[in-house]
């Protein structure tokens, strides 16, 4: 790979075939990481790497600075019940400083519908049950740069076939927080030993809501874009509404005004404060009133949650067309949309309009990232310089992985910046958070993981 010096820096140089990732099958055949059921995701700063493998149903956590060495297996004390692990995201704990680096949870997903939450030591933090389907995908958002409006915190999305939930970054941070102090405090360290097969009512339920966007046919993938206005009937309402986007079989691209059930969050952030208590009390009781070990109950899944109200806005109907994946900008305006077909479609979430459109690019996958284009500021001196949001531009990088190649394109209608080369048995990867400071911005960017070599660098934001 010729032009990796100009174009990508490497970060580290994991060891594919270390004991650690040699769980998930690393470094066992050639392209492992085309497999499907191998699920990779970078952690905040790319400081660490997640890789799941859905057959084996194990995690493994990796630091990234260690070379792969050092790294965690986990796996799920979960049933037939729980299934088989489907999806996974990191999840940043923010602190006053925002500068902790042990402060962030990974969230596994599973095929019926569980998301669990671990630290990077591996221990379990959450258990919850969400909708008696096969989770997706898990998508951590930051929501800083929201352009349409301010949603208050940032928030943990979770989509099956059909239906997508949301979870409030701020019930994540109330629940989470405390679970991974009490982790380190290695005060509870006995009591979550044995939490991970009990049911969810020992750690209690954080909030989320719900929704069902299968009218226009099931989704193979989706996302809340943002905020919207309120239809015209209900402008003097405090109820807010989000955008989701859907892609599918049956419609390429659909769009849903979604509700938000005030009083079911309510509700819910009462209930997970005092299930929890309320559990261990009664249990406690319990043992000391009979003074024997009373025959544990039989396990039954929660009910799941009833929906709140969603609204069909639009679809694209295209037989035999079908989309596959979804990719949102930061700000949630712009969605580039794979298809069967090897077309890419640029879409504004706001006006819900196609603005643009690439062919002849089956299998690939997108990820939006900064450009700096100022070439003059950028070569002027070989100090190290802070950068602010206005120097970089907003592209997309397409990796096309039947043709070999990383294309970096300027959005919305911009030209084509850079094609790079890349080998087979590789994946774009982005880090779920970006973690700015008041004192310098950290610009969205693209890594490139080369499973067979364990390779991991990142795409150069200068440009020429």
């Amino acid at each position: 790979m010729a032009p990796r010096g100009h174009h990508l820096t490497e970060v580290a140089l994991l060891a594919s075939a270390s004991p650690d990732l040699a769980a998930v099958d690393a470094g066992e055949r050639e392209g492992w990481l085309d497999d499907p059921t191998v699920l990779p995701s970078l952690g905040p700063r790319a400081r660490a790497l997640a890789v799941a493998s859905a057959t084996r149903s194990v995690l493994v956590i990796v630091p990234v600075a260690g070379g792969g060495g050092g790294g965690v297996t986990v796996k799920p004390a979960v049933g037939p019940e729980e299934g088989r692990i489907s999806a996974v995201e990191w999840v940043p704990l923010t602190t006053e400083d925002g500068e902790e680096e042990e402060g962030v949870a990974v969230a596994v997903g599973t095929d019926t519908g569980w998301l669990l939450f671990y630290s990077l030591a591996g221990d379990l933090l959450h258990k919850q049950s969400i909708y008696p389907s096969k989770i997706l995908k898990l998508n951590f958002r930051e929501r800083k740069e929201n352009a349409w409006e301010d949603s208050g915190s940032d928030e943990l999305s979770v989509v099956f076939p059909g239906v997508i939930a949301r979870f409030d970054g701020a019930d994540l941070q109330n629940i989470l927080q405390k679970s991974f102090q009490d982790v380190k405090s290695r005060l509870w360290k006995d009591k979550f030993e044995e939490e991970d097969t009990e049911d969810e009512g020992s750690f209690g339920r954080i909030p989320f809501q719900i929704w069902n966007v299968s009218k226009f046919g099931s989704c193979a993938d989706a996302a809340i874009v943002g905020l919207m206005p309120p239809p015209l009937l209900e402008l003097q309402s405090s109820q807010r509404h989000y955008c989701a986007i859907t892609v599918g079989e049956d419609a390429v691209v659909s769009a849903y005004r979604l509700s938000e059930d005030r009083s079911r969050s309510i509700v819910g952030a009462i209930l997970s404060r005092g299930v929890a208590a309320t559990f261990s009390t009664i249990s406690s009781l319990s043992k000391i009133l009979w003074r024997s070990e009373p025959s544990p109950p039989k396990k039954s899944r929660p009910k799941p949650q009833s929906f709140a109200k969603t609204s069909p806005l639009t679809c694209l109907k295209d037989s035999p067309r079908k989309g596959e994946r979804l990719t949102l900008s930061p700000s949630g305006t712009l969605a580039a949309i794979t298809d069967s077909l090897g077309r890419i479609l640029l879409l504004d979430t706001h006006a819900l309009v196609a603005v643009r459109l690439w062919k002849g690019y089956r299998d690939a996958s997108c990820l939006f990232v900064e450009m700096l284009l100022n070439k003059d500021k950028a070569s002027s001196s070989t100090m190290r310089m802070e950068y602010a949001k206005s120097d970089y531009c907003l592209c997309l990088a397409i990796h096309a992985p039947r043709k070999g190649i990383i294309e970096v394109w300027k959005m919305r209608t911009g030209s084509r910046l850079l094609t790079i080369p890349c080998p087979k048995g590789s994946r774009i990867l982005q880090p779920s958070a970006r973690l700015s400071s008041s004192f310098s911005y950290a610009p969205l960017e693209v890594y490139l993981f080369n499973g067979d070599s364990g390779q991991l660098s990142v795409l150069n934001s200068h440009v020429g």
